[in-house]
C-alpha cells in the first residue's frame, strides 16, 4: 500500500519539476519526493503489510 502510495507522490514530483510547477510555498517537487521516500521508508519497515482484505 505504501509502495503504491510512494510511486504516485514520486509521479507527481517528477511532473511538477519537468513543469516547474509549485502549489504555494508547501507543496513543491521536492515536498513530494520527500513524501515519497517516506512511504517507501514505511513500506520497506513493513508498516501496513499486515492488513488483509477480509471476504
Amino acid at each position: 500500500m505504501f509502495a503504491l502510495i510512494a510511486a504516485i507522490l514520486f509521479l507527481l514530483a517528477l511532473i511538477f519539476q519537468i513543469a516547474g510547477v509549485a502549489i504555494g510555498a508547501v507543496v513543491t517537487a521536492a515536498t513530494l519526493a520527500l513524501a515519497g521516500l517516506l512511504a517507501v521508508a514505511l513500506h520497506l519497515m513493513g508498516v501496513g503489510t499486515g492488513w488483509t482484505l477480509k471476504r
